[in-house]
């Protein structure tokens, strides 16, 4: 099994900062692609931004040059820095990645979410 755990959501006023993380534990050989998705409420879940094991990122439209994906090989753990936060970024932010367990099967595995509110 491979576990995901989350932290940093919370409510912040426009223009502020949050920074989430997101750990993985459990039966990991390996892990590849990690990323973070957001769903507002009403809405899909939508991409936010992506990390590659090398470091290669991606991110949607909607927050490049505000957001920024990183991540840590060692402790297995993926941040998402968010800066000049807007009301429309308010959602539930799920982490997710796809690992090769120790067991050799591959999965994709995504965190239980944690709620970033945007209001003043």
């Amino acid at each position: 099994q491979v576990q995901l755990v989350e932290s940093g959501g919370g409510l912040v006023q426009p223009g502020g900062s949050l920074r989430l993380s997101c750990a993985a534990s459990g039966s990991i050989l390996r892990l590849y692609n990690m990323g973070w998705y957001r769903q507002a409420p009403g809405k899909q879940r939508d991409l936010v931004a992506t990390i590659t094991k090398s470091g290669f990122t991606n991110y949607s439209d909607s927050v490049k040059g505000r957001f920024t994906i990183s991540r840590d090989n060692a402790k297995n753990t993926v941040y998402l820095e968010m800066n000049s936060l807007k009301p429309e970024d308010t959602a539930v932010y799920y982490c997710n990645v796809a690992v090769t367990t120790t067991d050799y099967r591959g999965l994709e595995v995504w965190g239980q979410g944690t709620l970033v509110t945007v209001s003043s």
